[in-house]
C-alpha cells in the first residue's frame, strides 16, 4: 500500500494552496492510496475529518500533524489535538508515549549542507557554532533518543540531503519512512511510504508503523516506484 506521509492542505497549513478535493483528486491520479494530514496547526477538527473522510473510499485519509519543535520538526501520528508543550520533543514524546502515538523527524538535514552561512537555516542544529559537516557529527543529537523514525526521502529537500538522513538513520537504525512534503498538487507523491500489507484505518495504520512494517520509496510519477534499502 503506497501512502504519502508528508502532507499539508490549506485547512491547517497557511503556506499551503492544496484544496481538500484537490489533494483527492490528485491522489487517485498518480496511485496513492493513502496520505497523512500532516497540517502545522494540529489535527484537523473530529468532526470535520470524519466528514471529509466518508466522503470517499478511493484513498485513505489519516489525521496527523507537523510540529516545529525546538530540535525540528517532527511529523506525529496518533495524536488527536495540538497539546501543550509539544514544541519540546521530550514534552511530545511523553505525550505520544500516553496518546500511543508514532514521532517522526522530518527533513532533519535540510539546508545543512550548504555552504555557510547558509547551513546555519538548518532547524536540526540552529544555533550550533560550527555547524556539522558529516554524518559522524551528526550522531549524537539528543533528539534521536525520542523519535521513532526518520524521513529519508522528502520531496521539498536535495537529493544530497535525503541521502544525508538515509546515511545517519541507517547509522543509527532507526527506521525510514518517505513523503512529499507537498504544499498543493505539485509533488504529491514523489517520496512515498510502501506498507506491504493493506490498511483501512488509522488503528491499522499505527499499528504498522509500531511494528516497522513499512519501508521509503521513490518514482512513483514516473511509474518506476524504487524502494530505498536500509
Amino acid at each position: 500500500m503506497i501512502i504519502d506521509l508528508h502532507v499539508h492542505t490549506v485547512v491547517g497549513s497557511i503556506d499551503s494552496s492544496l484544496l481538500p478535493q484537490e489533494l483527492l483528486d490528485e491522489a487517485y491520479r498518480v496511485g496513492l492510496q493513502g496520505v497523512c494530514l500532516t497540517e502545522h496547526r494540529g489535527p484537523w477538527d473530529k468532526f470535520e475529518f470524519e466528514k471529509f473522510r466518508k466522503q470517499q473510499d478511493n484513498v485513505l485519509i489519516i489525521n496527523a500533524m507537523e510540529v516545529e519543535s525546538s530540535a525540528g520538526h517532527l511529523t506525529v501520528f496518533g495524536l488527536d489535538k495540538y497539546y501543550p508543550g509539544v514544541r519540546d520533543p521530550w514534552t511530545l514524546r511523553k505525550i505520544a508515549d500516553q496518546m500511543g502515538g508514532y514521532v517522526v523527524l522530518a527533513h532533519p538535514f535540510r539546508n545543512l549542507l550548504h555552504k555557510p552561512p547558509y547551513n546555519s537555516n538548518n532547524l536540526l542544529f540552529k544555533g550550533h557554532n560550527p555547524m556539522p559537516t558529516t554524518v559522524e557529527e551528526t550522531l549524537k543529537h539528543p533528539v534521536y533518543d525520542v523519535i521513532d523514525a526518520i524521513e529519508v526521502v522528502n520531496g521539498g529537500t536535495a537529493d544530497s540531503e535525503n541521502y544525508f538522513a538515509w546515511e545517519v538513520a541507517k547509522r543509527l537504525g532507526k527506521p525510514m519512512i518517505g513523503g512529499s512534503d507537498c504544499h498543493s498538487t505539485n509533488g504529491l507523491g514523489r517520496c512515498v511510504t510502501v506498507f506491504p500489507e493493506q490498511i483501512t484505518n488509522q488503528e491499522q495504520f499505527l499499528a504498522a508503523l509500531r511494528a516497522g512494517k513499512f519501508y521509503p520509496a521513490t518514482g512513483l510519477l514516473v511509474g518506476d516506484l524504487v524502494a530505498l534499502e536500509h
